[in-house]
């Protein structure tokens, strides 16, 4: 279902406004939220985004670049859908006036699939450039220095992709469906499809799994092993009786369906995903969870504030300290200053990177008591990648895709960010007014607009 939006420069909506109130003559314009799209430089944003977006020609216009930027903004900073976003849009004034609204909207503010395309066409560098703009405004804002940006924590975790956990069995059946459903799509007759055996494998060898009789699971395995190699030699002989376009579609499943049925226990560069060939398995040591099952993405933040200043997803799960100097290569870019200390974890040891020192404890006998000091802080960015994973969406990736990855690394740090200025204006403003009442006593009248709501922060 679509919706639309009436623009706001039509004449039914100019007509409309001569008879509604403005938007900021209706909501408290101390909010955090307010404050912030005040401080924010949309123009210098959509100077840099400018680039990426389709030039003005025939056609519908394009949607405001504030108004998009603002919705990307909100979606992370709340992980919420494409469509979640929009409704709460709809329903929340002070969303509408940090997207650029003047009078308050009854409509939707576009399709949802637009973020969808507005994401692919911005790509990473787009996204990066919603990064370095929070990164802007709390400089902007005084939240950090140009000091403070000169020592940063570098650490990497895992951004998992939305997959069931891979089983052979489950990898398997998925892979027959698969086939079965492009060959049909084609127009292409199969000898046989196997549909009640293969389902009735896939179920006998989980519970043969479950109750630990492995002998039998496996004979089970290698019967759907059986009917998938069979399939796919059907559909290699009939190849020829489909469209080109055809022939190229189902080359790509025939090589996916291969590569399950041949792909041994100890092999590298599994198949872990039909729909998703380039989830990588890594294990980064936790207990709960030895495997994860997704894209490494490191993260650099600044050392005293928390404040993410670097953000990029590393496909092929390289070593960690193969991704330092990228990493502290796009802090100094977003940023604008390169980092002279890194603060980093074992996983980084035996890199060094012209122009900042990398400390880590490895380097015990060589360290001072302030350098001790700073590497001690270093698991301060433990619960920033927690807050990024369950307050920001980085903990699931529906994003199609190596893109996708990248793109969805990058916006949920910009969401964490945007949460960061909020929080960070919050308790400003709650300093401000406790020193405005130590010397103006508690019974000022005056001083209660100044009085800061506890759930400013998030809207």
């Amino acid at each position: 279902m679509r919706f639309k939006k009436v623009a706001v420069d039509t004449p039914t909506a100019k007509d409309d406004d001569l008879f509604r109130s403005r938007l900021d003559g209706q909501i408290d314009l101390k909010h955090s939220l307010i404050k912030l799209g005040e401080r924010m430089d949309w123009a210098a944003l959509d100077d840099a985004l400018a680039p990426t977006l389709p030039q003005a020609g025939g056609g519908r216009p394009a949607l405001p670049v504030r108004l998009m930027a603002g919705l990307i903004y909100l979606k992370h900073a709340n992980n919420l859908s494409d469509e979640d976003t929009c409704w709460r849009w709809l329903e929340n004034p002070y969303w509408q006036y940090f997207t650029g609204e003047v009078y308050f909207q009854t409509r939707l503010p576009c399709d949802p699939s637009s973020l969808t395309r507005w994401r692919q066409r911005l790509g990473e560098a787009g996204m990066e450039e919603l990064l370095a703009q929070t990164i802007a405004t709390a400089r902007v804002m005084k939240a950090v220095t140009a000091r403070d940006l000169d020592r940063v924590i570098i650490d990497s975790t895992v951004q998992e992709k939305a997959i069931a956990f891979p089983t052979d069995s489950r990898l398997l059946e998925i892979g027959r469906r698969k086939l079965v459903l492009v060959s049909q799509r084609e127009g292409m007759s199969l000898r046989q499809t196997y549909e009640r055996e293969g389902a009735s494998l896939s179920r006998q060898a989980g519970r043969y799994a479950h109750a630990r009789q492995f002998k039998r699971m496996r004979s089970a395995i290698k019967r759907q092993r059986t009917i998938l190699g069979r399939l796919i030699r059907d559909i290699e002989r009939k190849l020829s009786t489909v469209s080109e376009a055809g022939q190229a579609t189902l080359r790509v499943w025939l090589e996916r369906a291969t590569r399950l049925m041949t792909q041994k226990v100890k092999d590298k560069n599994k198949l872990y995903a039909l729909h998703a060939p380039e989830v990588e398995c890594i294990s980064k040591g936790k207990a709960r969870n030895p495997y994860e099952f997704g894209v490494k993405v490191g993260l650099a933040v600044t050392a005293k504030q928390g404040l993410i200043v670097g953000a990029r997803s590393f496909p092929g799960n390289p070593y960690d300290g193969d991704t330092l100097a990228e990493q502290i290569e796009q802090a100094g870019i977003l940023s604008g200053r390169q980092p002279k200390v890194a603060i980093v974890d074992l996983g980084y040891r035996g890199r060094t990177v012209e122009g900042t020192e990398i400390l880590h404890r490895g380097k015990a006998k060589r360290l001072t008591r302030r350098q001790w000091g700073w590497i001690k802080r270093r698991q301060a960015i433990e619960p920033i990648i927690g807050h990024v994973k369950d307050d920001c969406g980085m903990r699931r990736n529906r994003l199609k895709g190596a893109d996708g990855d990248a793109i969805h690394a990058v916006a949920c740090a910009a969401g964490y960010n945007l949460r960061w200025l909020l929080r960070w204006i919050t308790a400003f403003l709650a300093v401000f007014y406790a020193l405005w009442l130590s010397r103006n006593g508690s019974d000022t009248a005056e001083i209660e607009g100044l009085k800061p709501n506890p759930g400013w922060a998030l809207a």
